[in-house]
């Protein structure tokens, strides 16, 4: 029986020394994964990883400055390619001056931006450039480009979802033609917007969709758009989404922050912010959502909602420029060639 208590205890002991390590962040361990990316060593690249990650750059200038944000950018790189090692996600530079040739080969066409390759695809990150953000960003692109709803809980987890545009048709099965259209489009899309399916008549059912429907969900509205002219082809679902991505209301996220600022209305944002965590910003939201309910067919009318809590280093820099407590709701108008403006 000790002996038993014993083992039980190192059992215990061995757990507990495992879960405290766990928790730990990952720190940098030294090793370079980063390449520097040419004509020479591209294609073993792309061959070698799943997924590559390229970093399209200008020259480092010499001064200290430059090269101490260049050192700290790659050093969020290797930090991510050092914990997505195991998923065969692989990691480059690109200098548009060096490799320009390279570069135009590849289609990289914006310095500063982050480029994906994965299988045909190139996909760009707008998002802030932070290790957690960029990795949970890739490790998304890895999923399955459209999620599968086949039970009243997994429906009830999709129902959950009103930050973000989604959408979900209802097919036959993964055979399908029609489906497989439905898939090709949310490649185009991934991981921005989230597209779902179901093979289910009771889910079907209880969304009202028809078979080969699909439902378009704009941010914070009650009820979805029913995509016309069902069935559908892969071209016609793109050419619908791009044309109504643009919320009445939508929510700025470190994974597509540069994306939702630059697309504003002729160079004015209407931003608000408000902590959805606080009384007083959830109330403030909650007139902002019916805000935009009553006006979501106004093409006109695009508002931005930030909540603070998502960006606390970003906290002081915004209430200095724009003069703003944002310890409460505010609103405002922003231009965005003149940042100062609210």
């Amino acid at each position: 029986m000790r002996a038993t208590c014993w083992i039980l205890a190192g059992f215990y002991l061995l757990f507990c020394c495992k879960a405290e390590e766990g928790l730990n962040f990952p720190t940098y361990d030294g090793k370079d994964r980063v390449i520097d990316l040419n004509e020479k060593n591209y294609k073993q690249a792309l061959k070698k990883y799943d997924m590559l990650c390229l970093l399209f750059h200008e020259p480092v200038s010499s001064d200290k400055v430059s090269q101490k944000q260049f050192q700290m950018t790659e050093m969020v790189l290797e930090l991510a390619a050092q914990v997505l090692e195991p998923r065969s996600i692989g990691f480059g530079m690109v200098d548009s001056k060096k490799d320009a040739k390279l570069a135009k080969k590849l289609g990289l066409v914006e310095e500063g931006s982050l480029y994906v390759f994965k299988e045909e695809r190139l996909i760009e990150f707008d998002g802030e450039l932070a290790t957690d953000v960029l990795v949970e960003f890739l490790l998304d692109l890895l999923e399955d480009p459209v999620e599968i709803i086949n039970n009243k809980l997994e429906l009830q987890a999709f129902d959950q979802i009103d930050e973000e545009i989604k959408l979900i048709g209802y097919f036959k099965g993964e055979d399908s033609e029609h489906y497989k259209a439905f898939e090709e489009a949310a490649e185009h899309f991934q991981p921005y917007i989230k597209f779902f399916a179901t093979f289910d008549k009771g889910v079907a059912k209880k969304l009202g969709l028809k078979m080969n429907e699909v439902d378009f969900y704009e941010p914070f509205m009650d009820e979805p758009v029913h995509i016309p002219d069902k069935p559908y082809t892969e071209e016609e679902l793109v050419e619908f989404v791009k044309e109504h991505k643009r919320a009445t209301l939508r929510k700025l996220r470190p994974e597509d922050m540069f994306e939702t600022w630059e697309d504003d209305m002729e160079g004015i944002h209407i931003v608000a912010f408000a902590e959805e965590d606080d009384p007083d910003g959830f109330e403030f939201l909650e007139i902002l959502k019916q805000v935009a309910r009553d006006n979501t067919d106004n093409p006109d009318l695009s508002i931005v909602w930030i909540d603070p809590d998502d960006f606390p280093l970003l906290i002081t820099y915004w209430e200095k420029t724009f003069k703003i407590d944002l310890f409460r709701p505010q609103i405002g108008v922003v231009n965005v060639t003149d940042v100062s403006s609210m």
